[in-house]
């Protein structure tokens, strides 16, 4: 995907000048003392002029509601005219497993519910450190298998799923993919993984060469996990960490999107390796000038129109 001087130098640009105000703005996960007041402040900055531009608004044509699973809130995007049975897909936020909330990926969301046709369900989950793993995961799971169970209810087609997630909530899609493999379902047709985080505890060459990344560092990397895993801290569950399963055979076809300025850049790629050795087929997608969590930062890295483009083609193929 080529990219010319000028689109590079604007990227540049965009990029310090977000890392700047992220400075001022957010802590690192790892400086934080008050969990929940920093955790209040997102919706805040969601909320705001300024976070508008930033995360991108809702996409026009689409009808948002709420509704609970297992006492849990979820956010539902669905076309605003449509003749149904709908796909549908269940997507997971990032957030380190510690913070976040469904609103900050709805760019995302209602983007794919109005150009793919789709039902998307962003549930909430259980947030470490209060809820440690595997909390997340089995809430992960328990939406997908509501989801599965009351697609005709929503509207939508419970023979065209697919599960999509960023960052942690690329973790917990993948997660899911091979939760529904091993314990018989929901069939799922595809898997959109958005720089996702597979491994726990080894650090690869991106991470080395991007410590110091805009939005995630590899501090805020191990102060993730460590919050995230609490006294299981050291476990090789692959519903920790999805790279350390047995097999990767039989999984639904995946989409894996990476950023070029992301620590988690080798995260993904190295999923893709073993994906694609155990013979699962996968699509590949490195954007150049990306910074972690680009995909929720539309107003700051323009190149997340393009990544849209390719979830959208993919999802429309494969469901």
């Amino acid at each position: 995907m080529p990219v010319n001087a000028d689109d590079w130098s604007a990227m540049a640009r965009r990029t310090r000048l977000f890392a700047r105000f992220l400075k001022l703005v957010d802590k690192g996960i790892e400086e934080v003392g008050d969990l929940s007041a920093h955790r209040a402040e997102r919706p805040r900055l969601q909320s705001s002029a300024i976070g508008r531009r930033i995360f991108g608004a809702v996409a026009d044509g689409v009808v948002t509601d709420e509704l609970e699973i297992d006492g849990r809130r979820a956010v539902v995007h669905r076309p605003a005219e449509s003749v149904g049975p709908l796909p549908v897909v269940v997507s997971y936020h990032g957030g380190g497993w510690v913070q976040g909330n469904p609103e900050q990926s709805q760019w995302l969301t209602s983007q794919v519910a109005a150009r793919v046709g789709a039902i998307v369900v962003s549930p909430v989950y259980r947030l470490a450190p209060e809820h440690p793993f595997p909390a997340a995961t089995d809430d992960a799971w328990s939406a997908l298998t509501w989801v599965a169970e009351h697609a005709v209810e929503l509207g939508g087609d419970p023979d065209r799923l697919a599960v999509m997630g960023d960052s942690a909530g690329g973790n917990l899609a993948a997660v899911t993919a091979l939760r529904a493999r091993d314990e018989g379902g929901p069939a799922l047709r595809a898997q959109v993984l958005v720089y996702p985080a597979v491994e726990m505890y080894d650090t690869y060459p991106s991470e080395v060469r991007l410590a110091d990344a805009p939005v995630l560092t590899s501090a805020n990397m191990r102060a993730f996990v460590r919050l995230y895993l609490g006294d299981q801290y050291g476990t090789e569950s692959p519903t920790a960490s999805p790279l350390r399963a047995a097999s990767l055979a039989g999984l639904p076809p995946a989409f894996v999107l990476t950023a070029q300025l992301d620590p988690l850049l080798d995260n993904g790629a190295r999923y893709r390796d073993a994906l694609e050795a155990a013979g699962t087929s996968v699509r590949y997608v490195e954007y150049p000038g990306a910074i972690h969590g680009f995909m929720s930062l539309p107003g700051v890295v323009p190149v997340a129109a393009t990544a849209l483009d390719d979830v959208v083609e993919t999802l429309r193929e494969l469901l």
